[in-house]
């Protein structure tokens, strides 16, 4: 048996671990790479491997960072089975052909320019015809249901308390000749006691683990302080009869948004009547979805449901719908709450959002999760100004916030309560989904917890086990 890490390995996005065991190939999760446009571009383009070998891929969550390649290893040839929890697959449908969409849209407008400049075209990674034929590959997998794979292989998801959907992956290699392993793979290990969702659970009995060090280095301020936050904004454009902004991706963290201004209308502590926009046409689907899967609500949101209380509505909130109402945003007046994805700001309605509002100080921009080194977000996040957007230099003035609290990925404490609890018998352990600092902590973490064979795998880097 043996690993080797294409993705994810010491930054946070692209996703993509192989693993090789009685004769199979067995892709963990078959992410986007997100950054610098050619850089990415090229990354996402070329995989690491010939597609057509691959037999089956294990899909974490439906993560763009996760799963946003599966249409471009369909194009090149995969023809296997993917295996995920129902609602992953069902999230991917909706959110790979927005993917589509936005790869078509963004390239008109930079092919506008490059055209203009005698450059080579970019084009896109692919179309809706290569999700059409990955969505046919889709095999659902419930939680809790051994599923034997292959000869000797068996899976097993468990709830990793993420996203709707996310999944631990468990994989039981049995071979013909030689040890027996057991690995665990932590996709993105949620943050306890978040809204809407389950908790992680605790799998035991693994000798090989794949942790996620995204927040492996520090603390999340306490969840109380979120709604006291989100108010102190909203009574800050209230008075200025401006405009926040909330770059979210459009599953998980537009939901728990929604969830908390929710709380805050009940309470009396939004200012007037303050709209709040959803521009996203792919949040409606995934809040829609999210209704569908109840099943897996926590306690305090199956007692909101029970009162007669939706967890995912707001009083003043609108589903934007066509690009043009999108537009009219713009001249709008204020006050108003616009959430737009995508959650980076690479991509989407919010970058066009983002150019309009940061130029006026009255303005402000809340960042409610996690920004990747060279994207749009964490350039706003860092106040590089002037902020290059859609061809132009536009400079920063408006106020930033950043609301950690609100992650749905687990902090430090986090994740040593969940270590803590599986670690007894495991062995080797890799800290991936984490840029050097952070895989870097989450070593010494894992070795402070007893695990001596813990490192932080380069990309291309291969692991073999007896």
């Amino acid at each position: 048996m043996k690993i080797t890490f294409y993705g994810a390995a010491q930054t946070t996005t692209g996703s993509m671990h192989l693993v090789e065991a009685n004769g199979k190939r067995i892709l963990l999760d078959c992410g986007l790479y997100q950054g610098h446009r050619k850089e990415a571009f090229e990354k996402n383009r070329n995989l690491p491997f010939d597609a057509k070998t691959i037999d089956y891929v294990i899909l974490s969550h439906a993560h763009i960072d996760h799963s946003g390649n599966l249409p471009q290893l369909v194009r090149q040839g995969f023809r296997g089975r993917v295996f995920a929890r129902q609602a992953t697959s069902e999230l991917c449908d909706v959110m790979l052909r927005d993917s589509c969409f936005l790869q078509k849209r963004d390239l008109e407008y930079v092919n506008k320019r490059r055209r203009r400049e005698g450059k080579r075209l970019f084009e896109p990674l692919y179309d809706e015809k290569d999700v059409d034929a990955l969505m046919q590959l889709f095999t659902p997998v419930h939680l809790h249901e051994p599923r034997e794979i292959a000869r000797g292989i068996t899976l097993e998801f468990f709830n990793a308390g993420h996203i709707l959907g996310s999944a631990l992956v468990q994989l039981d290699v049995r071979p013909d000749h030689g040890r027996s392993h057991r690995l665990l793979f932590s996709g993105d290990l949620g943050q306890p006691n978040q809204p809407i969702l389950r908790r992680f659970e605790y799998p035991s009995g693994a000798d090989i683990l794949l942790i996620e060090s995204t927040y492996a280095d520090r603390l999340h301020p306490p969840a109380d302080d979120v709604e006291t936050r989100i108010e102190e904004l909203l009574k800050y454009v209230d008075r200025r009869n401006s405009k926040l902004l909330i770059p979210a991706f459009s599953v998980g963290r537009t939901q728990q948004i929604i969830y908390y201004l929710n709380r805050l209308a009940e309470r009396g502590r939004v200012p007037r009547e303050m709209k709040v926009y959803i521009d996203s046409p792919l949040s409606r689907k995934a809040t829609r979805i999210y209704a569908d899967h109840r099943e897996v609500y926590n306690e305090e949101a199956r007692a909101m449901l029970a009162a007669g209380k939706d967890p995912l509505s707001y009083p003043g909130m609108v589903y934007v719908g066509t690009p043009e109402e999108s537009m009219a945003l713009n001249d709008a007046p204020g006050p108003m709450v616009i959430i737009a994805a995508s959650g980076m700001c690479e991509g989407g309605r919010v970058v066009h959002h983002l150019k309009n509002c940061v130029q006026n100080p009255d303005n402000a921009v809340l960042i409610v999760g996690y920004q990747a080194e060279n994207t749009l977000g964490r350039r706003v996040v860092e106040r590089r100004t002037p902020l290059r957007m859609l061809g132009e230099e536009v400079e920063l003035r408006a106020r930033v916030e950043v609301i950690n609290a609100l992650s749905a990925h687990a902090d430090r404490a986090g994740i040593i309560g969940w270590l803590d609890e599986i670690k007894d018998n495991v062995r080797h352990a890799f800290a991936v989904h984490g840029e050097s600092e952070k895989v870097a902590a989450m070593v010494e973490l894992l070795k402070e917890r007893g695990i001596a064979d813990a490192v932080a795998p380069v990309p291309g880097q291969t692991f073999r086990f007896d």
